[in-house]
């Protein structure tokens, strides 16, 4: 293959991803599979996560995608790179020379016959109690926020007035553009005030990111949801902290303060971040895994405990999809 034909081949993939990356995995997959025979894999030569990071950045801001670098983490033998690209986050995979990527890591390990749901093991430095405290920390678009809550919503409505659940915002916002600051704040004043309709309202949201049409279709009270949403910016200055950029984290993320305090108490980095019984849990996101993170928190676990669900992860981002794969069970939104 000659370099000005993968050049092209490249340039038509960007240009989908930038409209829906989710559909394209097989594609990115094959061209970089295609890149390495052509080259003869990897160099051999590594160098560091950022450099990486910026490498991708480059290459797909050159095919016009206009994307910025979000983070950069090991993953294996490659570094996991997301980017915002049309303010979506995309989860790519770049060799750790930093020549190829992927869109989509996919396990040789489990036989295609037998799939199975990743699993976490339950952790084990919770303390116990009679009604855990279970507390999750998002960004309302964070694609892995997203993925924990559709994941900890069926052991939610499951275990109901035996626990104690609440969900909490980071304290910056990474999405501003997609309305992120606002949803939150919507979000706060239905679990306050609302709390009877919240979980069916959060359920209608993960869907797609309508949350003016859940509104309606979940049947919120908007007047009183006016009225509170009023109240909670005057007290934490949440549009004003939107509209003042001067104030924003590291310049691009406005200032979220609703939970600040729980942030600080917590330690709380990024999104996803779970706290059981007010120690954070490293548990996987789908609901086998979370109830069994939850239910070990215990001192005497509840009949519902051995509640059995199907086996799948959510997917990340919008849409109740799941996989078998484990590949994004541990990526977060944070700087």
């Amino acid at each position: 293959m000659t370099d000005k034909k993968k050049d092209t081949d490249y340039k038509k993939v960007m240009k989908t991803l930038s409209k829906n990356y989710w559909a394209i995995s097989t594609v990115v997959l094959a061209l970089l599979l295609i890149a390495l025979l052509a080259s003869g894999g990897s160099s051999g030569q590594t160098v560091s996560a950022q450099e990486a990071g910026q490498n991708l950045l480059s290459f797909a801001n050159a095919q016009g995608a206009e994307a910025e670098l979000i983070s950069t983490t090991e993953e294996g033998p490659f570094y996991e790179v997301v980017l915002s690209i049309e303010g979506q986050e995309v989860p790519l995979y770049v060799t750790k020379d930093g020549k190829s990527f992927t869109q989509q890591l996919v396990s040789l390990d489990a036989a295609p016959s037998a799939p199975s749901t990743p699993s976490t093991p339950t952790p084990t430095n919770i303390p116990k109690n009679d009604k855990p405290v279970v507390e999750a920390f998002v960004m309302s678009h964070c694609p892995y926020g997203t993925q924990i809550e559709k994941g900890l919503l069926p052991v939610v409505e499951t275990l109901g007035d035996k626990i104690d659940f609440e969900l909490k915002f980071v304290y910056y916002a990474m999405h501003p553009t997609q309305g992120e600051v606002e949803e939150q704040l919507n979000q706060y004043c239905i679990q306050e005030e609302q709390n009877a309709k919240f979980n069916n309202y959060l359920t209608c949201f993960l869907e797609a990111g309508d949350g003016a049409g859940c509104l309606t279709s979940t049947g919120i009270d908007t007047a009183k949801l006016e009225t509170c949403t009023t109240a909670a910016d005057e007290e934490f200055n949440v549009i004003a902290n939107l509209n003042d950029q001067s104030s924003w984290l590291s310049g691009r993320f406005p200032k979220f303060d609703i939970h600040k305090a729980d942030n600080e108490k917590y330690q709380v980095g990024g999104s996803p971040t779970l706290i059981i019984n007010g120690a954070q849990a490293q548990a996987g996101r789908d609901s086998v895994s979370l109830l069994n993170a939850i239910c070990a928190a215990f001192e005497t676990a509840p009949e519902e405990c051995n509640t059995q669900f199907e086996a799948g992860q959510p997917t990340p981002g919008f849409g109740w999809s799941t996989s078998t794969s484990a590949n994004n069970a541990a990526a977060g939104c944070g700087v």
